[in-house]
């Protein structure tokens, strides 16, 4: 679903990516592919994600409607929608909620702690991605966090990184993770507030790239405290 999800993005996406420095080579712009080529890639990870599905409990298979639902949805909201990461992260943290249900079979407080925990943290890592293509997106009339927050960029992926700092936090409060779990947060607390540091003076595209690929470093932080605090 996460490749159907960037085939679905950048089938609709063709026409602004042409005009982005950062992705106007593209195989759908260039040329390279046509658009028949990825709906038919695309089709084909749909069967395949119904397919694996099917060994899975109703309860999951009753959640998977709405995870195509924002699939289908994200790739337009840079259209009409200032925040379009904050549908990125629904997007993202609903495999979350349908991974939970699928080994637990119900859905709990931690379920939803951690998804809007999830839902945060795509606003603060694709925040810094959006400042990429911030002066294009601004010339073209696509919305991102990274326009609207502008100078205040630095204090709200701060604000939104406290806030997902704390749902996670109350997950492992109430799951009774150990003190691993919490040094782990205090860790990429600590890298994320080096971030915000950064973002504070002017942010070089290179620059912004590097620092959204910090977070596969703050995720596995992250995992690996879950591991260790269960311990």
């Amino acid at each position: 679903m996460r490749s159907a999800g960037v085939i679905m993005n950048d089938l609709a996406d063709r026409s602004f990516d042409g005009q982005v420095e950062r992705t106007r080579h593209r195989p759908l712009v260039s040329g390279q592919l046509r658009p028949r080529h990825a709906l038919g890639l695309l089709l084909s990870l749909l069967l395949g994600a119904v397919a694996l599905l099917s060994f899975l409990n109703p309860l999951t298979w009753e959640l998977s409607p709405v995870a195509l639902l924002l699939a289908g949805i994200y790739p337009f909201c840079k259209r009409f929608f200032h925040i379009p990461q904050l549908m990125l992260g629904v997007s993202f943290g609903w495999g979350g909620v349908m991974a939970w249900a699928a080994v637990r079979n119900q859905l709990e407080m931690t379920t939803w702690l951690l998804f809007a925990a999830t839902v945060c943290w795509a606003i603060v890592y694709d925040t810094i991605y959006a400042i990429q293509d911030k002066n294009d997106d601004m010339k073209i009339g696509v919305k991102s966090s990274a326009i609207l927050f502008g100078s205040y960029t630095w204090l709200c992926v701060g604000l939104t990184a406290s806030f997902m700092l704390f749902f996670l936090s109350l997950a492992g409060e109430i799951n009774q993770l150990g003190a691993a779990y919490f040094v782990a947060l205090g860790l990429a607390a600590i890298l994320m507030g080096y971030q915000i540091v950064l973002l504070r003076s002017e942010v070089s595209a290179d620059l912004a790239f590097k620092l959204f690929k910090q977070h596969c470093w703050i995720g596995i932080i992250v995992l690996a405290g879950i591991f260790l605090g269960t311990l």
